[in-house]
C-alpha cells in the first residue's frame, strides 16, 4: 500500500527533465571569453594531470625572460585566487543543478501494540509547495549560475589587470635601479676626485661639500631604489603564485618602448558600457530580483504546504483485520503574517538593485572618460620626454664633452650637466611607467577587471618633471 502511495505522489512531479552537470564545471563561456579578449588560455586546477600540464606551460614561459602577456598567462594558470573563484564557480553549478531536482519525498513507519492489537502506519510525504515553485526556483539557480559565470569571467580580467600593472612597477623599478647604478659610479668617482683637489687647494670646500653630498643622495636614492624594486617584484611574484625555485625568474632591464600611436576611442563610453563584466553582472543580479519579487508575489500566503500519502493496517483483539489508506494535508495558516513583510522586503531588494544598476552605468561612464582622458596625457608626456627631452639633454652632452676636450669647461661643469641628464632620464622612467600603468587601466575601464586611481601616478611625474627642469 505504501508503495501505491509513494506512486500515487510520484505522478505529481513535473514532467520537465532535470539539469545535469556540465563536463567542464560552466567554464566554456569563461575560456571562449580569455581565448577571444585576451588571447589567452584559463584552466582549472582539478587533477594531478591538470597541474602537470599547467606546470609545463608555466615552464615554458618562465625559461625566458618574462613579457608582459607571458605574466598574465602565467597568473591564469597558476594564481590560487583565481582557481579559488573557478571552485565558487562549481559549487554554483552544483547548486543549480540541486534547485532543478524534486523534493524529495519523507518515508515514515511505526507499529504500535497493546494488549494483543497493533497498529503498522506508513507515511510517504511530500513538500508541495516546493514542488509547485520548483520551476521558479530553477529558472533562479539558473539566473545565478550564469550570474557566477560572468563573476568568473570578471575575476579572470581582474587577475589579469593586476598582473599588468604589477610587471610594469617590477620592471620600471628595476630599470630605474639599474640607472643609478651607474649615477652612483659616477658621482663616487666625482666625490674621490673633489676630495683629492681639496688636498691640493684646488677646490674649496664649498664644492668638495655639493660633490660629497651628490654621492650621498644618489647612494640614498639607491638604497630606497633597490628596496621599492624588491617589493615590486615580490608583489609580481604573488600574483603569479610562484614560490621555491619558481622564483629563479628574469624580467626585462626596461620598459618597453611607447607605441607610435596612442589608441583613439572616441566612443568610449558606449564600448566600455556594452562590454564590461561588472555591468552585465548587475544586469543579470537586477533580473534575479525581479524573479525573487515574482516568487514572493506567488507564494505570499502559504509558506509551508506538505502533502502526506498514509496507509494504515490495525489488528484487534479479536482477529479482525483493518486496511485503510488516505492522504493528510497540512497548511501553514497565515494568521499573523500574510506575507506582507516577504513582499516588501522583495520590492526594496529589486529597487535597490535597479539603483545600483543606475549608478554602476553612470560611474562606469565617467570612469571611461576620465581613464581615456589619462591615458592620452600620459602617452603626451611620454612621448614629449621621449621625442623632446631626452634628445636634447643627449646633445648638451655630446657638446659638453667636446668643450671639455677642447679646456673651455672644467669637469665640474661636465659633471652638472651629467647631473640634469640623469634627473632627466629618472623623469622619463617614470613617465613610461605611468603610461603602460593607464593603458592597463584603460583596458579594464572598457572590459572591467578593475580600475586604479591614477591621481598618485600623476603627481609622481609631475614631480618628476619639476626636479629634471630644477636643475
Amino acid at each position: 500500500m505504501i508503495r501505491k502511495n509513494l506512486l500515487a505522489l510520484s505522478l505529481l512531479l513535473p514532467m520537465s527533465g532535470c539539469v545535469t552537470f556540465s563536463p567542464d564545471g560552466g567554464m566554456t563561456p569563461v575560456e571562449n571569453y580569455a581565448n577571444a579578449i585576451l588571447q589567452k588560455d584559463v584552466a582549472v586546477i582539478k587533477s594531478e594531470e591538470d597541474s602537470i600540464a599547467a606546470k609545463d606551460a608555466i615552464d615554458r614561459l618562465r625559461g625566458r625572460s618574462l613579457t608582459a602577456d607571458a605574466a598574465v598567462q602565467i597568473a591564469l594558470l597558476n594564481n590560487p585566487k583565481l582557481q579559488a573563484a573557478y571552485n565558487e564557480l562549481a559549487m554554483t553549478e552544483a547548486e543549480n543543478v540541486a534547485q532543478s531536482l524534486p523534493p524529495n519525498p519523507t518515508f515514515s513507519i511505526s507499529r504500535i501494540a497493546s494488549r494483543g492489537a497493533y497498529e503498522l502506519e506508513g507515511q510517504v510525504a511530500l513538500d508541495i509547495l516546493a514542488l509547485a515553485t520548483l520551476p521558479a526556483r530553477s529558472e533562479i539557480a539558473a539566473t545565478r549560475f550564469r550570474q557566477a559565470q560572468l563573476q568568473a569571467i570578471q575575476a579572470t580580467l581582474q587577475t589579469a589587470a593586476e598582473v599588468h600593472r604589477a610587471y610594469y612597477r617590477a620592471v620600471a623599478a628595476g630599470e630605474l635601479a639599474a640607472l643609478l647604478i651607474q649615477a652612483q659610479a659616477t658621482a663616487k668617482s666625482t666625490a674621490e676626485l673633489a676630495t683629492k683637489l681639496g688636498e691640493t687647494g684646488s677646490l674649496n670646500k664649498l664644492d668638495q661639500a655639493r660633490e660629497q653630498v651628490f654621492y650621498a643622495e644618489v647612494t640614498a636614492d639607491l638604497a630606497t631604489a633597490r628596496q621599492q624594486a624588491s617589493s615590486a617584484r615580490e608583489r609580481l611574484v604573488r600574483l603569479l603564485g610562484f614560490w621555491g625555485k619558481d622564483l629563479n625568474f628574469s624580467l626585462p632591464g626596461a620598459l618597453p618602448t611607447l607605441p607610435k600611436r596612442p589608441s583613439n576611442l572616441p566612443a568610449i563610453e558606449a564600448e566600455a558600457v556594452n562590454k564590461r563584466v561588472d555591468l552585465q553582472i548587475a544586469r543579470v543580479e537586477l533580473e534575479l530580483m525581479a524573479r525573487s519579487l515574482g516568487l514572493t508575489q506567488a507564494t505570499r500566503f502559504v509558506s509551508m504546504l506538505d502533502l502526506s500519502g498514509i496507509a494504515k493496517r490495525t489488528k484487534d483483539p479479536d482477529g479482525t483485520k483493518f486496511r485503510e489508506r488516505g492522504l493528510d494535508a497540512q497548511i501553514q495558516i497565515p494568521i499573523f503574517d500574510l506575507g506582507e513583510t516577504r513582499v516588501r522586503q522583495a520590492e526594496a531588494a529589486y529597487m535597490q538593485a535597479v539603483n545600483k544598476l543606475a549608478d554602476k552605468a553612470i560611474r562606469i561612464r565617467s570612469e571611461a572618460r576620465d581613464t581615456y582622458r589619462g591615458y592620452r596625457a600620459s602617452y603626451d608626456i611620454a612621448s614629449h620626454y621621449q621625442r623632446e627631452i631626452l634628445p636634447l639633454r643627449k646633445i648638451i652632452t655630446e657638446e659638453s664633452q667636446l668643450r671639455f676636450s677642447a679646456m673651455q669647461i672644467d669637469v665640474f661643469a661636465l659633471l652638472q650637466e651629467a647631473r640634469q641628464r640623469l634627473a632627466a632620464l629618472r623623469a622619463a622612467i617614470e613617465a613610461r611607467r605611468v603610461f603602460w600603468l593607464a593603458d592597463a587601466n584603460l583596458k579594464a575601464a572598457i572590459l572591467g577587471g578593475g580600475t586604479e586611481e591614477n591621481t598618485a601616478e600623476t603627481s609622481a611625474v609631475a614631480s618628476a618633471d619639476a626636479s629634471a627642469g630644477g636643475h
